[in-house]
């Protein structure tokens, strides 16, 4: 041990030691290989480091740390999505934050919307000062995403297709229908636009809302090279609401689907 090391008491070194090879977010398991004592041992460490100010409790088991300034370094949560794997997984993030992330949209929000295959008991969750907004779907649905590093910890984020099918699968992912349009309008300007490959996820997704909402905005948008003849192949029988959030008054006969006043003007001419 050399002069520096010696002059950082024994109970910090442990703490210096866990964040180094934990990364951002600390878990149970990473005190107990590291200092090699049991999960019982290791969740009261957590509990006295939480005690004394050094780490803050994110989620069960999950912690990140407080200032380490004293330490030599500044470790300090300043990206929350490095809580969703710690938090959520299996899980992506998703909706209007994937779409905020792939440049689909310039309007900025507050929460971070992840899609988790852990069961959903409040829609909403606050954890260290950043909101959540969540999403159940089965495991087999958690397809379509990419890996991205945010800091030490890799994140799985919706590619930027299926970004787009899960706010056709529910608008309220996307910050409701409007601006779910103008998502797919500047996806459809995109040099990686694959309109085959939204219909294959509507396919592996299984929602037939999807197909009767993607085809009925792309006609709104008049998107001259979209396969409108993909989407009407997969027409359901039954009738959806382009947002079941708000008042849909009018029907679009040819998709199946009832849709707000606000779009009637172009849907006429379908």
């Amino acid at each position: 041990m050399d002069a520096a090391e010696s002059t950082i008491p024994a109970g910090r070194a442990k703490l210096a030691a866990v964040v180094r090879s934990a990364g951002d977010v600390i878990l149970t398991e990473h005190v107990a290989k590291e200092l090699r004592v049991p999960r019982q041992r290791a969740s009261k460490i957590l509990a006295r480091w939480t005690a004394q100010g050094w780490l803050r409790r994110v989620g069960p088991g999950a912690y990140v740390a407080a200032s380490l300034d004293s330490l030599g370094e500044e470790h300090v949560l300043d990206d929350p999505w490095i809580l969703v794997p710690a938090l959520f997984d299996p899980a992506y993030i998703g909706g209007r934050t994937a779409a905020e992330y792939w440049d689909l949209t310039e309007q900025l929000f507050r929460d971070i919307v992840v899609i988790t295959a852990q069961p959903v008991r409040k829609k909403t969750l606050l954890r260290h000062g950043a909101s959540f907004s969540l999403k159940h779907k089965d495991q087999a649905s958690l397809f379509g995403t990419k890996s991205v590093w945010r800091h030490q910890t890799k994140v799985q984020v919706s590619d930027v297709h299926r970004t787009i099918i899960d706010m056709l699968d529910d608008p309220a992912l996307g910050g409701g229908i409007q601006h779910v349009t103008d998502c797919l309008s500047a996806y459809a300007r995109r040099d990686d636009r694959d309109f085959n490959k939204l219909i294959d996820y509507a396919v592996r997704l299984g929602n037939g809302a999807v197909f009767k909402r993607l085809g009925f905005l792309a006609q709104h948008l008049e998107i001259s090279d979209f396969p409108v003849e993909g989407c009407l192949a997969q027409l359901t029988a039954g009738k959806s609401k382009l947002d079941p959030a708000l008042p849909c008054p009018r029907i679009s006969t040819k998709w199946r689907l009832w849709i707000p006043e606000s779009f009637v003007r172009k849907a006429s001419r379908d």
